[in-house]
């Protein structure tokens, strides 16, 4: 199960979800997208929450209004932290999570440290964890049939864009060869005419 959150301090508004345990956020750490940003409590136990970015977004595009509502989800769903003032809110890109056989289920590491961002959270705002909970939730999805189908996606979008390229430089080379076959047609009709006009004679005067 999967708890899906609506953040509309934005428009369009974007999304935030998290699983419902150790298990959902095993999957969702193996299929996340690369659009995904993963946000946790740093060094206490929390819920691994993530924003979806659009395709094309990076992690220095996400408004400090979302990254609010965002840190404030983690910091109510951690036991610990949502009982702390002052608590930090680690996040990076999904791509970043590390995982080796030796860690416990739902546990994660980083590829790059210097990826991952940190932001404080002084307090909990009650206002802002209560709209966002008006619009949660819960659904059942197949975490590696939506990855599959976002990967499938985005390959055709790959080979679209490569066939318009293609028909592109086609053109241009059509087009550069019918150039310069006019102009080698006008050179040929020039030098013809100035032939015609020729009689040999040098000479201006005439009887």
């Amino acid at each position: 199960m999967v708890y899906y959150f609506e953040s509309t301090v934005v428009s369009p508004p974007v999304l935030l979800f998290m699983g419902f345990d150790k298990n959902e956020n095993e999957d969702l750490i193996r299929w996340g997208w690369p659009e995904d940003v993963w946000f946790h409590v740093d060094k206490v136990s929390s819920a691994h929450v993530y924003l979806r970015l659009r395709q094309g977004q990076t992690i220095d595009d996400i408004p400090s209004s979302v990254l609010e509502d965002a840190a404030q989800l983690v910091k109510a769903n951690s036991i610990m932290g949502n009982k702390m003032n002052d608590v930090d809110i680690v996040y990076t890109m999904w791509a970043n999570l590390k995982k080796t056989p030796d860690m416990d289920v739902g546990q994660v590491g980083f590829h790059k440290e210097k990826e991952v961002r940190k932001m404080r959270v002084a307090k909990r705002i009650n206002d802002i964890v209560n709209r966002l909970n008006k619009s949660k939730r819960e659904e059942h999805p197949d975490f590696r049939a939506e990855r599959e189908k976002r990967d499938r996606l985005e390959r055709e979008d790959k080979k679209k864009v490569l066939r318009e390229q293609k028909k592109k430089q086609e053109e241009e080379e059509r087009k550069r060869r019918d150039d310069a076959e006019l102009k080698s047609y006008n050179s040929l009709m020039s030098a013809e005419t100035m032939s015609k006009y020729d009689d040999g004679n040098d000479s201006d005067e005439f009887m």
